[in-house]
């Protein structure tokens, strides 16, 4: 029997098959693991011998060190470029004070500015906004008490904070200058897409924020699915995305589908970076949207090139010296995106040349054998017992030649 699909079903079928809902970067991205040892805990120490609780935010300060929020132990790791893993606050009682004294919770999002200030927010009730010096002093304000969900924070050149205002009744996004005064910078408080000027434009639960070198402001508006941008004549537009589908698919501008961002961030190129939980992603200045690492579909966790590696709830990103790194949340671990990594030597001071002697055995396979040394061939010490599993059998000592050895074989019974 010969089946005739109807013509607007056999059109689908054959422009199905090209589609290309992924494409990934080709310049030599490669996904590593930068510290965590994938364990939820709180250990600090170097690299991967530590431990974190659901890292969800993460930021760089001039000096190349991160900052990561670590959500399941409510304090801020910091990781120095070593790989140096330390809390840098919390684990006190105090709502202010230094480093180890303040205890911090509910905190939502987190952004750094040009003088290496970390900015913070803390989910209502009530709503403060945190400020901790690059000596870790930890103050606060009740400055946002008026918003009805601040969600975002980022920074401008100049210092000025923006935030988003995402729960019902809000839908805006405010403008805390660095003289004080708190501003609606755009949106109406209506719920929709609309772009506009000022107050004359719609957002639909405004969330994570990202300030470029020009200092425009790009707003993930969450429940429209789209990336819009501000500009500082107050002139919002959109930039990527489509807001009839959450559907993430990679592609130009509005023809791309963004279907989750938690972090944004821009590196040195003018490309705006997304942590999109199981994908990282990219938004060129042509608004060319590729992804960098990861997979639409599949979480998990893998190391190696961007389509092959895996996170698991990647809420948070920043850049630092050309690197991207990624608060990985259910991994417990934070890790580093490269591009064209090279293998980089070792210094001869951590480096020591030892020799290892060995025997090559020829034997019967699964008989035992007992491996003896000596310095003069009278004097005999057992070195290892073993059951041959192979033919020949490689066996080296593992101990650096010290002096005359000999080595010999004996076939046990």
């Amino acid at each position: 029997m010969k089946t005739i699909l109807p013509l607007n079903a056999l059109l689908f079928a054959l422009c199905s098959q090209h589609v290309e809902a992924q494409t990934y970067d080709t310049n030599g991205v490669v996904v590593q693991t930068y510290a965590g040892s994938g364990f939820s805990g709180h250990v600090d120490g170097v690299g991967q011998m530590t431990m974190f609780a659901g890292p969800s935010a993460i930021v760089a300060d001039s000096h190349s060190n991160l900052f990561a929020w670590d959500g399941g132990n409510s304090r801020i790791r910091k990781i120095t470029p070593d790989g140096t893993v330390s809390t840098f606050v919390d684990g006190g009682t105090q709502s202010t004070g230094t480093g180890a004294n303040v205890k911090l919770e509910q905190l939502r999002s987190m952004a750094i500015d040009r003088n290496d200030t970390i900015w913070m927010l803390q989910s209502p009730p009530p709503s403060y906004l945190y400020t901790i010096t690059s000596g870790a002093t930890v103050t606060r304000t009740n400055v946002l008490s008026s918003l009805a969900g601040p969600h975002g924070i980022c920074a401008d050149s100049s210092g000025n904070l923006y935030i988003s205002d995402s729960a019902a009744g809000g839908n805006k996004i405010y403008r805390y200058s660095t003289n004080g005064v708190l501003s609606v910078f755009a949106g109406s408080g209506n719920f929709g897409y609309a772009d506009g000027n000022g107050i004359f434009c719609s957002f639909s639960h405004p969330a994570a924020l990202a300030a470029d070198a020009a200092d425009n402001i790009y707003v993930w508006d969450s429940s429209s699915w789209l990336v819009r941008r501000i500009d500082q004549n107050q002139n919002v537009t959109t930039v990527a995305g489509n807001h009839q589908s959450s559907v993430s698919v990679d592609g130009i501008g509005i023809n791309a589908g963004l279907g989750h961002v938690s972090q944004m961030c821009f590196d040195g190129s003018g490309n705006l970076i997304l942590a999109c939980a199981t994908a990282i992603r990219r938004i060129s200045a042509t608004t060319n949207v590729t992804t960098v690492a990861g997979s639409f579909s599949q979480s998990g966790y893998a190391n190696g090139a961007g389509n092959l590696a895996r996170f698991n709830e990647a809420f948070g990103v920043c850049v630092s010296g050309g690197t991207i790194y990624v608060a990985d949340r259910l991994n417990h671990r934070i890790r580093s995106i490269s591009f064209n990594p090279s293998p980089e030597p070792v210094l001869p001071a951590d480096l020591e040349l030892s020799t290892y002697p060995g025997l090559r055995i020829v034997g019967t396979v699964g008989r035992t054998y007992r491996i003896e040394s000596s310095p003069d061939t009278t004097n005999w010490t057992t070195r290892a017992t073993l059951l041959l599993n192979a033919s020949p059998y490689l066996w080296f000592d593992q101990t650096p030649v010290s002096g005359s050895k000999f080595y010999r074989a004996m076939l046990l019974p």
